[in-house]
């Protein structure tokens, strides 16, 4: 009789730990920018080339307007990790005054004069009625012996 309820014990408490887990491990679903279109892409950028020198230096940046929804910045972040961004505002729908431009190390939208750090994409200036701030839409960037291949 012990041995039954041993084994009933065992087999409650290992039904218990499996539901546990399954219910636990449920994924938050990541939470897409609602004001930019979702655009596949895939390029590749020789550092070595004139056209790409202003990425040659820490803090250098460069504007590449074929890709992306209005282009994408390109930074150089420490000299061997690269950060590229989406150009256009993420926290308002896509006009004209939304594309995004480089003052230095910051990207700055004409519409209502915010400011993104080139460094990690956050809004440095946000309004009070704006909830929640959105970051800069990240791409993805792979350095492969100074050719970036920069994607989504």
């Amino acid at each position: 009789m012990k041995q039954v309820i041993k084994k009933f014990t065992t087999f409650s408490l290992l039904l218990l730990l499996a539901s546990f887990l399954i219910y636990s491990c449920n994924k938050t679903p990541l939470d897409r920018n609602p004001f930019l279109a979702d655009v596949r892409f895939q390029r590749e950028f020789n550092l070595s080339l004139p056209l790409y020198s202003g990425l040659n230096y820490v803090g250098g940046s460069i504007f590449v307007e074929e890709i992306g929804i209005n282009g994408i910045i390109l930074f150089n972040l420490n000299g061997s990790n690269f950060l590229a961004w989406e150009a256009t505002c993420p926290n308002h729908l896509p006009q004209a005054c939304s594309k995004l431009s480089i003052e230095g190390v910051l990207a700055i939208c004409k519409c209502e004069e915010f400011q993104y750090s080139l460094a990690t994409g956050q809004l440095l200036n946000p309004s009070e009625g704006l909830s929640p701030p959105q970051s800069l839409l990240f791409y993805q960037v792979q350095n492969y012996n100074g050719i970036l291949n920069v994607s989504n």
